[in-house]
């Protein structure tokens, strides 16, 4: 924990809903906590990073350090994947750490932290068998998913599709794991 608080881990994949992360993170910070964006490298291109290391004080992560380098980011004690894309849950699923965020992941797995997923496929991948077997399968591993098919966007729905994704649920499950952190 920071100051008190403890830390949130947002990481952010390539997704349209990523773009509204500065708002969001703002609204869990006014809730108790600290928060450090990581980006996937496809995720970097939807976020105003620039804007939400103003508002975290800590930069936004998109690729390990170097083994040299201090640790810019306090330690997780949670972690929202949000949006979590189609690509990065099948990956997830398969232990696969190509990414900074992949192995942050991985690691919060095998450390018990709590984590929360917010995929965000469009509505054609959801139906994939893939991706059903990967996310019954983080679920198994006790990770919370955040999955309506009814909100997802159709194929090349363009920015309206982000207009459905349940930003306050996740606020509310954030504020759950806040409570049981606490």
């Amino acid at each position: 924990m920071t100051s008190g608080k403890p830390v949130l881990y947002v990481i952010a994949c390539g997704g349209r809903p990523a773009s509204q992360l500065p708002d969001f993170v703002e609204q869990v910070q006014a809730g108790g906590w600290t928060v450090c964006v990581v980006t996937t490298p496809s995720g970097v291109k939807f976020v105003d990073g620039a804007r939400l290391s103003g508002v975290t004080d800590y930069p936004v992560r998109s690729d390990y350090k170097r083994p040299q380098e201090p640790d810019v980011l306090p330690p997780a004690d949670a972690i929202a994947v949000v949006p979590a894309t189609f690509n990065t849950i099948n990956k997830w699923a398969q232990g696969n750490s190509d990414t900074l965020a992949l192995g942050l992941l991985n690691e919060a797995l095998g450390l018990g932290l709590p984590i929360l997923a917010v995929p965000w496929p469009n509505v054609a991948l959801a139906r994939h068998p893939a991706f059903v077997d990967s996310v019954t399968l983080l679920r198994r591993w006790g990770v919370k998913i955040i999955l309506d098919p009814e909100r997802l966007p159709a194929p090349s729905s363009g920015e309206p599709g982000a207009a459905t994704f349940p930003w306050d649920e996740v606020y509310k499950e954030l504020q759950a794991m806040h409570r049981a952190l606490s």
